[in-house]
């Protein structure tokens, strides 16, 4: 769905509710951007923004225009941009694929700028416990954390606000992403055949992800 219809009303998705948020004109890093659907969407909403993107694997085939990409392992490289270069940086289901967040969140402090916010998002305790999706969509929906054999290990919200604090980042808000338009629709579709909106629609009314926002202290 275009995020350009959140515009309004930004407060309907957690995520957009973040990158609406940022400043006007500004600048937003997507760490672990994957195939740039995200970042798009973010565009969608925000096209005023300056967008880049960091990814393990090479650039991803959908970006926003002129979008500054980097490819770098989170775990162990720098990042190429010079400190205090973001006003918010989005990161998404990435640090449950590593095995180490220490440079992940050096790198975070270091290339935001004074006032400048973090947005981390990973599977929650919902995961853990939700069935894997069934028929011709297995193995096509990660449902269960452990659907996808590439998660290492689940974050606990509590880690996550730990490593902020102990980097000096204020932490601002912890909670469950959704999207309350696919919650909503999830009591109508529960009682149809399974499709992957039904799937997707389940995950938000759960609030199968958990987030955290923190902040950088201003100049």
């Amino acid at each position: 769905m275009n995020w350009s219809r959140w515009r309004s009303i930004p407060w309907i998705d957690t995520r957009a509710a973040f990158v609406a948020g940022t400043p006007k004109g500004g600048a937003l890093l997507d760490l672990g951007s994957s195939d740039g659907k995200t970042l798009c969407h973010m565009w969608e909403l925000r096209p005023d923004l300056s967008f880049s993107s960091v990814d393990l694997g090479e650039r991803p085939p959908h970006t926003p225009p002129a979008t500054s990409f980097a490819q770098v392992d989170l775990e162990s490289q720098s990042l190429p941009w010079a400190s205090e270069s973001f006003d918010a940086i989005t990161c998404m289901h990435v640090v449950e694929h590593l095995r180490s967040m220490t440079n992940l969140w050096r790198e975070v402090v270091r290339v935001l700028k004074p006032g400048g916010r973090v947005y981390i998002e990973t599977p929650g305790p919902a995961s853990l416990e939700t069935p894997s999706a069934s028929g011709t969509l297995k193995g096509k929906v990660t449902m269960n954390f452990y659907d996808d054999p590439t998660h290492i290990r689940p974050v606990p919200i509590a880690s996550l606000v730990r490593a902020a604090k102990d980097t000096g980042l204020t932490v601002l808000r912890t909670g469950r992403s959704r999207n309350w338009l696919f919650a909503a629709a999830y009591p109508l579709l529960s009682i149809l055949p399974p499709t992957r909106k039904k799937y997707v629609a389940k995950l938000h009314w759960l609030g199968w992800s958990v987030y955290l926002i923190a902040e950088k202290a201003g100049a």
